[in-house]
């Protein structure tokens, strides 16, 4: 669904090359932090119920950055893997929330400029047995071989370009600080993380707010066999490339849910069904580890029973709640210190963003 779940992934991927084994008083606001403004400023009320366009269906108008107060993200992901190496059965059991701040800056020409700010983090992580927790909440914690590892996400800061058009992510500036700061915690890993956190990666980052929109904001006519609106014709591919990882390609349609009580005003809310199937590919014969402990020769993933909901508010013009899940099997042939293993892999994957005007992260 979008690249925050792969980030979560990519961790577990750091964290082999960081050598962790699969055998083996709350924090306080700063008083100075700006404090969003209750009062926040609400779209023209010619702008807030649902549009009425030629084609018969509705407007999914984008004004979260329209004004100038910030808004808070909150995205978690869930995942379970369980993989069969050499009839060994290993599990692995993730679960990561990032805290993303976007605080529009200006609109340049048809493109936003708008801040996006890592403010919180908090993984749980367990791998054969192994627990490995961290939250930037907590003050005090105890430490673990990722603990600076995890404390260089936050804060992590990122100017993005967003084509008012087509709500796609035009450019970004902040990747080469972030990918340093990482790598602070083990340079060697400076190579990998260049790999996994490419600029059209990290430009995915913002996918989550925006990859239910139809374009040009308009829900299309043309209805699925139930009679409700769909979208796109053909359905929507995203391609992620990590790398010495391998590439995802995602391939989505939406399908709204409540058009008519939205065309006669009676929800503010849009309700759109997500349905998702994932492709996995090896990377190329000769790529190189790039840091990783093993290379990985062949793959064949597929994703399948991927459903979800959008929650679309109308009256602010962003996603207000989605949710997410995906089940994902098949196998990998790994290579390691000249060695080739054959690696079975199920995976389950939840996810659920959730939108506030509030700064959440806090414990």
């Amino acid at each position: 669904m979008n690249v925050w779940r792969w980030l979560g992934a990519s961790l577990f991927v750091i964290i082999l090359g960081m050598g962790v084994s699969v055998q083996g008083q709350d924090k306080k606001p700063d008083d100075k932090t700006k404090k969003p403004d209750d009062k926040t400023k609400k779209p023209d009320d010619k702008t807030k119920a649902p549009e009425k366009p030629a084609a018969g269906g509705v407007t999914l108008k984008w004004l979260a950055f329209d004004g100038t107060a910030p808004f808070y993200q909150k995205m978690t992901t869930t995942t379970v893997q369980n993989m069969k190496v050499s009839n060994m059965e290993v599990k692995q059991t993730q679960t990561q929330t990032f805290w993303v701040e976007w605080t529009p800056q200006k609109k340049e020409g048809d493109d936003y400029v708008v801040k996006q700010k890592i403010i919180g983090v908090q993984m749980d992580i367990e791998i054969g047995g192994n627990k490995i927790s961290f939250d930037s909440r907590v003050k005090d914690q105890p430490a673990n071989p990722l603990t600076d590892f995890f404390k260089n996400l936050v804060n992590a800061e990122f100017t993005l370009k967003i084509s008012s058009k087509t709500l796609t992510v035009t450019k970004i500036e902040g990747q080469d600080k972030f990918i340093a700061d990482l790598a602070k915690a083990n340079p060697a890993l400076q190579n990998l993380l260049k790999a996994i956190l490419s600029e059209k990666a990290l430009q995915q980052m913002a996918d989550p707010i925006f990859a239910a929109i139809p374009e040009g904001g308009i829900v299309p006519a043309a209805k699925d066999a139930k009679g409700k609106p769909e979208w796109p014709t053909p359905p929507k591919k995203t391609t992620l490339d990590m790398g010495p990882i391998g590439t995802y390609v995602t391939t989505s349609t939406y399908t709204l849910e409540n058009e008519k009580d939205l065309v006669d005003k009676k929800d503010k809310i849009a309700k759109i069904s997500v349905n998702t199937a994932l492709e996995y590919s090896a990377p190329a014969a000769k790529a190189g580890a790039d840091g990783l402990p093993f290379r990985i020769v062949t793959g064949k993933l597929e994703g399948k029973k991927g459903t979800g909901t959008v929650l679309f508010d109308m009256e602010n013009g962003r996603i207000q709640e989605s949710t997410m899940s995906l089940e994902l099997s098949g196998s990998l042939t790994i290579e390691i210190a000249g060695m080739t293993t054959d690696v079975e892999l199920r995976q389950t994957q939840t996810s659920k963003l959730e939108t506030s005007t509030k700064n959440p992260p806090t414990k």
